[in-house]
């Protein structure tokens, strides 16, 4: 698993990654700023379900490949 927030595991960074895109590609496409991408990657910032759908729309996944809740 990525990086995650107590709350919530996280894949991202690996899914971009397998994507060929930049935290900054991505962030463009979900229309937020790097930074906040970054933040997500990094388990500070938890997505909010609209942002969590650009995202998955954007890699060609499921919301579930990229974000879990830990058991």
């Amino acid at each position: 698993m990525g990086r995650h927030h107590s709350k919530l595991l996280n894949n991202l960074e690996r899914m971009r990654i397998q994507a060929g895109l930049t935290q900054q590609e991505l962030s463009e496409s979900a229309e937020v700023s790097r930074k906040s991408i970054n933040a997500i990657e990094n388990g500070v910032y938890v997505p909010s379900t609209v942002l969590s759908l650009k995202i998955a729309r954007t890699l060609g996944c499921k919301v579930e490949d990229l974000f879990q809740l830990p058991n």
